[in-house]
């Protein structure tokens, strides 16, 4: 019992080993007995938040667990320097890697849940997608700093490097930089979201994706439109998404022929037409001016919805409606025409003319 394997006896070996079967053993009835209740209680409940933290504990804390008594296990032993040194820094990296993957998966948890309260909350997963990118990137920096200090490194070094290294990045990538603080803006600032009607300059289309560098858009024709977020941040922007109602303002002229009774009653004519559909506000309605070859009306109305399809049905119905209306009131529409006017002349001028024409 006393023969030494790798300078450690026997018993102390076999102390080691029956550390490990205790402890694996007590991991695994408290995973097998305590977590599984955990789940079942959990699935029971309202809230999801627990059902995270306890796949949290199964994933990330059963393996620190393992881990654990693992190095406390092997470093009870006699071993040289540099077998404990690389058994600490193997310790330390997979400790570190548990810990930031449940801190960055609370992290998205957390966004997740908050967007779920929201309208349009698949939408918004999508364009939170590069947010959550870049603060988990960030995690996962901010651990290897962590790991680097605790093995007994300078990290200020490591730091300071890091600085001038994003000094340097940042002047050789401007451009990148100016696209990705704008991405925050459109994502805290919700300018447009995914699925937004938008038109910018003569481009016109739905906000299909949001990412950190670019967004795109998909037009009416149906190809697909990229833009930097930096030029969308600096545009006029219509979103018609926003859009509560749709006002309309439309013209129509009749004929100078038309009498002064007719004249009088196309305003009242035209609004009991617009007002006969509930979606409809009537606005106004003039004798707006006399024209060329017309004598012209003016009204306004809106459409009680933003949806584009619902404000072409509504205009149409009013058109053909009108259009019935003026038809059996015998009212014309007027369109461009000239009238010219002759003049006829006696026997003698014309024999004049003629006499004129044929010298």
């Amino acid at each position: 019992m006393n023969t030494l394997i790798w300078g450690n006896t026997v018993i102390e070996i076999g102390k080691v080993l029956l550390f490990l079967a205790v402890s694996f053993l007590a991991i695994k009835i408290f995973q097998v007995y305590i977590i599984s209740r955990l789940k079942t209680w959990a699935d029971h409940t309202r809230t999801s938040w627990d059902n995270f933290l306890v796949k949290q504990v199964d994933e990330s804390g059963i393996p620190i667990l393992y881990i654990s008594a693992t190095y406390l296990a092997i470093t009870s032993l006699n071993l040289p320097e540099k077998v404990k040194q690389v058994v600490h820094i193997a310790y330390m990296v997979a400790f570190a890697f548990f810990v930031i993957r449940a801190i960055s998966s609370t992290f998205r948890r957390f966004v997740y849940s908050f967007l779920k309260a929201q309208d349009n909350s698949e939408a918004k997963r999508k364009q939170a997608s590069g947010l959550i990118t870049i603060v988990t990137s960030v995690i996962w920096v901010l651990g290897g700093i962590f790991i680097v200090d605790n093995l007994g490194y300078d990290a200020t070094t490591l730091i300071t490097g890091l600085g001038i290294g994003g000094i340097a990045i940042a002047l050789a990538a401007q451009a990148i930089l100016g696209d990705l603080f704008s991405y925050f803006v459109i994502f805290f600032d919700k300018p447009f979201e995914i699925g937004d009607f938008v038109v910018v300059d003569d481009k016109n289309g739905v906000i299909e994706y949001i990412g950190i560098k670019t967004t795109r858009i998909k037009t009416l024709s149906g190809e697909q439109l990229v833009c930097s977020n930096t030029d969308l941040t600096n545009s006029r922007l219509h979103n018609f998404k926003r859009m509560e109602r749709r006002r309309i303002v439309f013209g129509l002229g009749v004929t100078y022929q038309t009498s002064h009774e007719q004249l009088k009653a196309i305003p009242a004519l035209v609004r009991q037409i617009i007002e006969a559909d509930a979606l409809i506000q009537f606005d106004r309605g003039h004798f707006s001016g006399y024209g060329d070859f017309s004598l012209n009306f003016e009204f306004v109305y809106y459409v009680l919805s933003p949806d584009y399809g619902v404000y072409m049905d509504k205009q149409q119905a009013i058109y053909l409606d009108i259009f019935e209306a003026f038809e059996k009131r015998k009212i014309e529409f007027a369109y461009p025409t000239q009238t010219l006017f002759t003049q006829a002349v006696n026997s003698e001028e014309t024999s004049k003319l003629e006499g004129t024409l044929n010298n």
